[in-house]
């Protein structure tokens, strides 16, 4: 197996493709990453949550047919040629047959959509894996038991499994079986190498991708190159690639492809690359996978605020958060009190254009929901306190609720409308 070297292996990838997001109610789902479809950047929070405050009067506009049932007939047809599973691996199929010269552009996306899902291809960076794809070869061996390489047999290529499994009989009499992702072969050597046990199938029709020694070194020696290493205390905690966007060489600059969490949650806050400007919008739709709690990057984001030459940074933060993952905040009380804390934080720092924006998108986000609150007596305390109405000219809030009281484990927080 090709390993990531052990300094390494706690790094998090994040080169990968989004995830594909699948809808869930929010009374279901405690993770925003599943409730939240997008994400907007900071420049359209004002529009989008001044637009979400009222409703579009659309009355005047004059009416037309959206859709013929031609069109619709036309849009099941491709929504049915998409989801075949079947098809798509067809499709894999005729990229991989075509000789490595042969394949356009377009073929080596596919592979790359296809290849991506896969274990060998996880540690490694979208421009590899394309590089990859396009210098792949593709082999079948029909029957089930055929040897592919014997021991001690010298090594020309790596290879990844597409279908079946093989199985590698090493010399001391230990086995083990590789399946569908797994691969086998080379290192990225140009030194001699030789096989150490017996690989056979153990299935008929096994397919695999093989990379010739000479490709699969030049790629990813070239990346090698081509990448920095940060390092404390003598450990590496963050690796960035050298990328170019375009071949006028003005959009080109360092890209983050793995990091430890902590030195993930700290490049929030400093400068990103021309090649990188979602870096933000991308930390807060994938943090969950590498981090247990979102106080984690929000304790961080408070002690940073007290900076003067980081508060813009960290308030521009948040207010990316709360825009385009609420849930995380309105579902967890931990987060609510953190949102409350920064709040008082942008008061008492006099950041009212700050402010403002940070309450349109509050009221924006928030959603309706009933609470039951109940007292064992008339006479008893209700433990929150309510603000405004008809004499003070606006509506009726929740001003303050008691920590750890009833009406803070039903649901209330300050800031509620009633």
């Amino acid at each position: 197996y090709l390993q990531l070297p052990a300094d390494l292996t706690k790094m998090h990838l994040t080169d990968n493709p989004h995830p594909q997001v699948t809808h869930v109610p929010s009374s279901q789902s405690g993770c925003s990453i599943a409730s939240d479809s997008g994400s907007s950047s900071l420049s359209d929070i004002y529009q989008a949550t001044e637009s979400e405050m009222g409703d579009v009067d659309l009355t005047g506009l004059p009416e037309a047919p959206v859709d013929s049932e031609d069109e619709e007939e036309e849009e099941d047809e491709d929504i049915d040629r998409t989801s075949d599973p079947l098809l798509g691996r067809d499709v894999v199929r005729e990229c991989l047959e075509k000789e490595p010269a042969d394949k356009t552009d377009d073929d080596i996306e596919q592979l790359l959509e296809f290849m991506h899902q896969l274990p060998a291809f996880a540690n490694m960076t979208m421009s590899v894996r394309r590089e990859l794809c396009s210098v792949m070869i593709f082999e079948v061996v029909e029957q089930a038991g055929a040897i592919i390489l014997e021991d001690g047999q010298e090594l020309d290529s790596w290879y990844v499994i597409l279908n079946g499994t093989v199985e590698i009989s090493y010399p001391d009499g230990k086995s083990e079986s590789l399946c569908m992702g797994n691969s086998f072969g080379i290192t990225p050597s140009l030194e001699k190498q030789y096989m150490n046990g017996v690989v056979r199938t153990k299935v008929d029709d096994c397919q695999f991708v093989c990379i010739a020694q000479q490709d699969y070194w030049r790629i990813l020696n070239h990346v090698e190159k081509n990448t920095h290493k940060v390092e404390e205390e003598g450990e590496i905690v963050m690796v960035k690639e050298h990328r170019e966007l375009d071949r006028s060489g003005t959009r080109k600059g360092h890209i983050v492809i793995k990091a430890t969490p902590e030195r993930l949650i700290m490049h929030l806050i400093e400068e990103h690359s021309i090649v990188d400007p979602t870096y933000i919008e991308d930390f807060l739709l994938t943090y969950r996978t590498f981090l247990t709690s979102p106080l984690e990057v929000g304790n961080k984001l408070l002690e940073w605020f007290t900076v003067d030459s980081l508060r813009d940074k960290v308030t521009r933060v948040v207010l990316l958060w709360v825009n385009n993952h609420f849930n995380d905040f309105e579902g967890d009380p931990a987060m609510t009190r953190f949102l409350e804390e920064f709040e008082k934080n942008l008061e008492d720092t006099k950041m009212k254009g700050h402010l403002r924006l940070l309450n349109i998108a509050c009221a924006a986000k928030a959603k309706w929901r009933q609470i039951t609150l109940q007292k064992p007596s008339r006479d008893s305390p209700l433990f929150f306190s309510l603000l405004g109405g008809s004499d003070k000219g606006f509506g009726i809030f929740v001003e303050t609720v008691e920590m750890g009281s009833k009406a803070a484990e039903a649901g209330l927080k300050r800031g509620d409308q009633v």
